[in-house]
């Protein structure tokens, strides 16, 4: 019983954790993550002017990226990830 009881208190323990690492990391909006991904692009060496930030809804974050030759994807040089609750 007392092997439940710690394993219980262990899976309970790493869910708590990890809500505190979302809730206390991350951008508080989708427009702070906005504008700091296109604040970020100056900062960024680029030599054509290649780069670009895009919103990714799924995963509920900005992404600065570079892009590439037409054959090769684009290369993620940053994300901003803001809280979805």
């Amino acid at each position: 019983m007392k092997i439940v009881s710690l394993f219980f208190q262990v899976v309970l323990s790493l869910i708590v954790i990890g809500f505190l690492i979302y809730f206390l990391t991350g951008y508080d909006s989708a427009f702070e993550a906005d504008q700091l991904c296109h604040s970020s692009m100056s900062n960024f060496p680029s030599q054509s002017g290649n780069l670009g930030c895009d919103h990714d809804t799924e995963t509920h974050q900005w992404i600065l990226y570079e892009t590439q030759d037409s054959s090769e994807p684009a290369k993620i040089m940053k994300r901003f990830r803001y809280k979805f609750l």
